[in-house]
C-alpha cells in the first residue's frame, strides 16, 4: 500500500492500481454527500483532476495519482457516498491500470504516510 500527499490509498495488484482516500482525508472532509467519479475507459495523466467530492464541511477534488486509464469504478460509493465515511480504507474509488506501476515508488508508504500527517 501507498500514499499521496493529497492523502489518496493506492494498491497495487498486478498493473492495476484501486485508488481511495485515507481515513485522516474522510475525517478532514466530515460527512461525504456526493461523489462523482470518472468513466471507465477515460484516460488519465496524473495530476488530473477525476473525482469531485462534495462533504457538509467542503468540497473536494481527487486527482489522479498515476498515468493510466480508468477500468472500473465503485458506483456503489456513488449511491451511498457515507460509505467512505464509514470505511475509507475498503471504499475505494476507482481502479487505474498503469503505464508503469514504477511509478508507485514516488509515493508513500504507511509509516511515511502516517509521518506526513503528524
Amino acid at each position: 500500500m501507498k500514499y499521496t500527499q493529497e492523502h489518496e490509498w493506492l494498491d497495487l495488484d498486478g498493473d492495476i492500481v484501486t485508488v481511495g482516500i485515507t481515513e485522516h482525508a474522510s475525517t478532514q472532509l466530515g460527512d461525504i454527500v456526493f461523489i462523482e467519479l470518472p468513466e471507465v475507459g477515460d484516460i488519465v495523466k496524473k495530476g488530473d483532476e477525476i473525482v469531485v467530492i462534495e462533504s457538509v464541511k467542503a468540497a473536494s477534488d481527487i486527482t489522479a495519482p498515476l498515468d493510466g486509464e480508468i477500468v472500473e469504478v465503485n458506483q456503489s460509493i456513488v449511491e451511498t457516498p457515507g460509505k467512505v465515511n464509514e470505511d475509507p480504507e475498503s471504499a475505494w474509488f476507482f481502479k487505474i491500470k498503469v503505464e508503469d506501476p514504477t511509478e508507485l515508488d514516488e509515493h508513500m508508504d504507511e509509516d511515511a504516510y502516517q509521518e506526513f500527517i503528524e
